[in-house]
């Protein structure tokens, strides 16, 4: 078991993110695709892509061995929900954040060689790892992105209700479950190996996570201490939960959606889906920080967006109207 133990400094730096970001999602996806005894709530998604990837796989399943842990894409590629701005953080990732990640990874024989030109940040095995990312995303993860989307946000509206109604105590007390038990100062968690993990001072990360189900896992920053542990917590528990996501809108609602608001501003509303902040949107899409303020104000005058102020930041996140644009199977609520 591992025990998570708060100080009053860290329950005051709790805080939700928007998830684990597209690269961590993918290779989830592909671990529950290959896995045993899947959920009810993932039967329609399993059906919908098996054997439609083939070998293209491949080397992401050689990151997968079938002992010990397995590489952390989450570290390596950030939180992005852009596929692309997580392959260019695969691609750029320092040699010393490779060589920890990759140290207790227990790799099968014929990947050893292979393994090691990763670790030396040989290019062209890192571009046999983002295709593999690229094709399994394309496959497994991007054409339930809307569905995914409204999902996650809805979650992490959740649990900032539950942070203003009951404060932190009244969030974890939300995010357990079977696997999780507040215990309070501590935060115990189902795990093979008994640890206990002293935050210290930093917080704590929680992020919902939609292809992660064998329980809450926390993933800790590699190189630099002082940052917050994020805690990857499993949101789809059952068929009821994953029928609304496998309805998903795919690539024709995303096109139908850039028709409508033109395409910047259809992926600024898709990516405050999960609650980003103008400096944040301007980064991910490209553009600057005045053009993004301009299309909030517009999504915003149309109630698709609201936006408020959190210290010197300011984030915009989508309505119920705006997430029945997103996913057309929604409705206001």
């Amino acid at each position: 078991m591992k025990r998570i133990h708060f100080t009053d400094q860290d329950l005051m730096r709790v805080r939700v993110a928007g998830g684990i970001g597209v690269a961590a999602e993918t290779l989830d996806s592909l671990k529950l695709l290959h896995g045993r005894g899947i959920g009810l709530g993932f039967r329609r998604w399993q059906v919908a892509v098996r054997g439609r990837l083939d070998g293209r796989a491949r080397p992401l399943l050689a990151l997968l061995p079938s002992l010990g842990p397995h590489v952390d894409a989450w570290s390596l590629a950030g939180d992005s929900m852009c596929i692309e701005e997580a392959v260019d953080r695969l691609l750029g990732a320092p040699r010393k954040l490779l060589r920890v990640e990759f140290e207790n990874i227990r790799f099968r024989p014929a990947d050893r060689a292979w393994a090691r030109n990763l670790v030396d940040g040989d290019r062209e095995a890192w571009l046999q790892v983002t295709a593999a990312l690229q094709a399994c995303h394309g496959v497994a993860v991007a054409p339930y992105g809307g569905g995914m989307r409204v999902h996650l946000a809805g979650i992490r509206g959740a649990y900032a209700n539950a942070m203003t109604e009951g404060g932190v105590e009244r969030l974890l007390g939300q995010v357990c479950g079977p696997l999780l038990r507040w215990r309070p100062p501590v935060l115990e968690m189902e795990h093979p190996r008994d640890e206990d993990i002293r935050l210290n001072g930093r917080g704590l990360v929680i992020a919902p996570t939609v292809f992660s189900t064998g329980g809450a896992e926390l993933m800790m920053p590699m190189l630099d201490p002082a940052e917050p542990p994020v805690l990857a917590v499993p949101t789809v528990t059952d068929a009821l939960v994953g029928g609304t996501l496998w309805d998903g809108g795919g690539a024709s609602a995303g096109q139908a959606l850039e028709d409508l608001l033109g395409r910047t501003r259809a992926a600024v509303l898709e990516s405050a889906a999960v609650g980003r902040s103008t400096t944040d949107l301007a980064r991910r899409l490209g553009i600057a920080p005045a053009t993004v303020s301009h299309h909030t104000s517009v999504l915003r005058n149309a109630g698709l967006l609201t936006t408020r102020r959190e210290g010197k930041a300011v984030l915009h996140t989508v309505t119920s109207m705006g997430m029945a644009l997103l996913e057309p199977g929604s409705r206001p609520v």
